[in-house]
């Protein structure tokens, strides 16, 4: 080869490089992240995508070698598993984002939660308009999605009572309804299972449906019936699909689960009704929460729900009643066997400190009375949180497998799952028992959320998308908090960015309250 035929290939193939280079896309960005293990959110399989955010968004995600970036900072992800946020379709987060020194939300933060939604078993803090805006003055940790609750509209309107609504009390709480819509509600919730929701029929809640619908929102429901106390678990599945039927909107059934020894096993009859009724055109989706223990008020696990009617005050009054009395603890009685029995009921949260961590049966050991009787003199004490341990595996299982099943916390107080339950579904259910794959534990918990809530552009790495991304280490994410110590955050989430913005840096809280509060 001669000196002028090399000159000459040099010369063209530098002519080429100088081309390539010139035509590759430039970005500026205020972050990138590099070399981690990259699920999308709606994929199957992992990439190592660079991703590249500026300002609120997602300017990037593809091949490093086909752009050329000039980022402010730099996240090197090595060994560690990037995918959206997750997002939280049932919380209780409200109660802490309301609170200047705890809208932080960091027992969410920490579990690699980005977005919460609140409003849910239909109580909302009403009205949205006002609670927006204090979110909004003194900042918070995690984006929002509000709901209207439907106990919360009914008691505006109707207060504590049991009794059916009349048609111009329906066309009242329907025009409260329009109300909160309006202002930034995503839909309603109910929480046919509590006072005031219980008192409720099905008509009323179509009404109010409709009334969502008309806004494109969602029905979220806590079912009247996870069990066997009124109506039973299958009718309850029925009414929520006939809601979602005459109201034509899309219905998302909460914390799905077998709630006691008198339905175990109905899952499989469940998830037969709901893919039917998908089939026919009724969207019906749910969301789980990855342990064998619910939690709510002692009084609404075991109380009759006829003898709270009125308010605060009545339970009480009816209880000292002889001629109530023996009904009552009769039922009460029906309602601790069909939760388990009184060793099967762990006591969270009570004014009386020692009573935390025990049973319902140790405390009536203790006081010497019996189970029954034992519940009402702990409800003198103020309000009480059990954990209820009361679901089987097998269903547990079976409704996790379903691709219309997503991750949920229901969290709240007192039980483990305020601070574990993404963590915990990861390292029991993926890891430890193989129960699903990482993918569709990642897809349940971003994407196919948005989807069902209708939050645009988040839940998905693509380009356009706001910037809501976690980076967790694939061998230390996990669930610290327990029953016994429900207040231990998650560990081994290195990095969250909510709204292109870091608030958890090296597994440490940045102390930036960088969420906001969504609008439809």
């Amino acid at each position: 080869m001669t000196k002028k035929y090399s000159f000459t290939i040099y010369l063209l193939l530098g002519v080429l490089f100088l081309t390539f280079s010139c035509s590759k896309r430039k970005i500026n960005a205020d972050i990138v992240i590099k070399n981690g293990l990259v699920y999308d959110g709606i994929s199957v399989n992992a990439t190592n995508s660079v991703i590249a955010i500026n300002n609120d968004k997602i300017v990037f995600v593809g091949d490093e070698n086909s752009v050329t970036i000039k980022a402010k900072k730099e996240i090197d992800a090595t060994a560690m598993i990037v995918c959206p946020g997750f997002i939280d379709p049932h919380t209780h987060a409200d109660r802490d984002l309301k609170n200047k020194e705890t809208s932080h939300n960091k027992p969410f933060l920490f579990q690699g939660i980005t977005t919460v939604v609140v409003g849910n078993d239909g109580d909302s803090f009403y009205p949205t308009a006002t609670f927006v805006e204090k979110y909004n003055q003194h900042g918070i940790g995690t984006n929002v999605v509000p709901l209207v609750g439907h106990g919360t509209i009914r008691e505006q309107v109707m207060g504590k009572s049991d009794r059916k609504a009349s048609d111009e009390e329906i066309q009242q709480m329907q025009q409260l309804v329009q109300q909160e819509m309006s202002a930034g509600a995503f839909g309603i919730s109910t929480g046919l299972f509590y006072s005031p929701g219980s008192y409720s029929n099905t008509n009323e809640v179509i009404a109010l449906a409709k009334t969502v619908a008309e806004n494109k929102g969602i029905y979220d429901t806590h079912l009247r019936d996870e069990s066997s106390y009124t109506v039973g678990l299958i009718p309850a599945i029925e009414e929520a699909i006939e809601i979602g039927k005459k109201a034509k909107l899309p219905i998302h059934i909460s914390h799905i689960k077998c709630l006691g020894v008198d339905v175990w096993n109905q899952s499989e009859e469940i998830i037969s009704l709901i893919e039917q009724a998908n089939i026919k055109g009724i969207e019906v989706t749910a969301n789980q929460y990855p342990y064998d223990a619910s939690a709510t008020g002692l009084k609404s696990a075991v109380v009759p729900r006829w003898a709270e009617s009125g308010g605060k005050d009545s339970l009480f009054i009816r209880y000292n009643n002889p001629k109530l009395k023996d009904s009552i603890l009769k039922e009460t009685q029906k309602n601790i066997k069909r939760r388990g029995g009184a060793d099967k009921l762990l006591i969270v949260k009570c004014e009386v400190a020692s009573y935390v961590g025990k049973n319902l049966q140790e405390i009536a050991d203790s006081i010497q009375r019996s189970p029954e009787i034992t519940v009402f003199e702990v409800l003198k004490t103020g309000y009480v949180r059990i954990a209820s341990f009361n679901m089987n595996t097998n269903d547990i299982h079976n409704f996790m497998k379903q691709d219309w099943v997503v991750t949920g916390s229901d969290g709240n107080t007192g039980h483990p799952r305020k601070y574990g339950s993404f963590p915990r579904k990861y390292h029991k259910y993926v890891i430890e028992d193989k129960v699903i794959d990482l993918p569709t534990f990642i897809n349940n918990s971003t994407s196919k959320t948005a989807s069902i809530f209708k939050i645009n552009k988040r839940g998905v790495l693509e380009e356009g998308n706001y910037a809501d991304i976690i980076i967790f280490n694939p061998t230390t994410f996990k669930d610290k908090a327990s029953y016994n110590d429900a207040f231990q955050l998650s560990e081994g989430l290195e990095y969250s960015i909510i709204n292109g913005k870091i608030s958890i840096e090296n597994g440490e809280f940045t102390n930036n309250l960088n969420g906001k509060v969504l609008t439809k």
